[in-house]
């Protein structure tokens, strides 16, 4: 699903760009439905340059070990924790849902949460900003 109800700009903090409703989403409203390309690569052998923006697809999936890279903006939406986005990973059509948590507002910021197993959006620790070796913003 093309996600015309959302746009990328500067957050005006130090993450940089991020997603931003145009319009609101209720609780369980499908915000995005971005298509994946899936690496079949141990984390260690992907680029630098990818670890931070690829999904554990194996984990998500129950799958193979794989890594995927959301196409659309999935790989562009910033940590908050809580976030108000969780997703889930779809192996049969090669997709993540991003998946709105609570009513977002329109102007709001669209998140995810980094560290929290299997897409929910609140989690206990930062402990992907320390294996990644990320100071979280």
């Amino acid at each position: 699903m093309a996600a015309a109800n959302i746009c990328i700009r500067d957050t005006g903090t130090a993450k940089g760009r991020g997603m931003f409703a145009l319009s609101a989403f209720e609780e369980g409203a499908v915000v995005e439905e971005c298509p994946v390309v899936i690496m079949h690569e141990h984390f260690r052998a992907l680029p630098e340059a990818l670890k931070t923006m690829v999904f554990n697809w194996g984990f998500l999936t129950g799958g193979a070990d794989a890594h995927a890279l959301a196409l659309g903006s999935g790989s562009l939406y910033n940590h908050e924790n809580p976030s108000n986005l969780r997703y889930v990973a779809d192996a049969e059509a090669a997709l993540i849902r991003f998946i709105a948590v609570r009513r977002i507002e329109p102007g709001e910021e669209l998140t995810i949460n980094y560290n929290a197993h299997g897409g929910g959006h609140v989690w206990h620790d930062d402990k992907w900003f320390e294996q990644m070796k990320v100071q979280p913003l």
